[in-house]
């Protein structure tokens, strides 16, 4: 049985990463949830979660869904394969941009969905 765990070092929370991340990353929607990805020079995989204080004004309620999106991720970040040709790390960004609380299961199969993408898309750009 392996541990997933969330440590420290797969945490994306540098300002500059998160911006350049933005600016030259590519990005898709998965049903309630838009990610952003890149690769970068540093190894293994750094994932961050984000969501709109426009849309949830209570701080509870976007600490949850971020709660949720890590605990997503972190369950199935085993999914994420890179392509041998890719040497270098990957940055991850998942923002939740649904107006609405949703439910633990929906939001889990959204970043499965998510992290399936990444993998196809990393793949034929390695090809």
């Amino acid at each position: 049985m392996t541990r997933n765990t969330f440590g420290k070092a797969e945490r994306l929370k540098s300002r500059k990463s998160i911006d350049q991340l933005f600016k030259e990353g590519q990005h898709f929607n998965m049903g309630m949830i838009r990610v952003f990805y890149k690769t970068v020079e540093q190894t293994g995989i750094r994932a961050g979660v984000g969501v709109s204080t426009r849309v949830f004004k209570k701080a509870v309620d976007r600490n949850r869904i971020k709660r949720q999106l890590r605990e997503s991720y972190r369950l199935q970040k085993q999914i994420l394969v890179l392509p041998e040709t890719i040497e270098k790390g990957l940055d991850l960004f998942f923002i939740y941009t649904a107006q609405d609380l949703t439910d633990f299961q929906e939001l889990y199969q959204a970043v499965e969905k998510a992290l399936q993408q990444i993998n196809t898309n990393l793949g034929q750009s390695a090809i």
